[in-house]
């Protein structure tokens, strides 16, 4: 198991590169299907958090 990234607080193309790579290790085995869930709830993840943000800058 690849373990999670480590990102640079100014987040530099190298940070891109390592996400990428860590992706592309979680999901090489993954068929399709397993791929387009594991991306959609990645995003579903991120919509939360930024409603969530959202609502404490109000």
């Amino acid at each position: 198991m690849i373990t999670e990234p480590i990102i640079s607080p100014d987040f530099t193309i190298e940070d891109i590169h390592k996400i990428r790579e860590y992706h592309y290790e979680l999901t090489k085995d993954m068929t399709t299907q397993e791929k387009i869930n594991f991306y959609n709830e990645g995003g579903r993840t991120f919509l939360k958090k930024m409603e969530e943000r959202k609502f404490q800058k109000l």
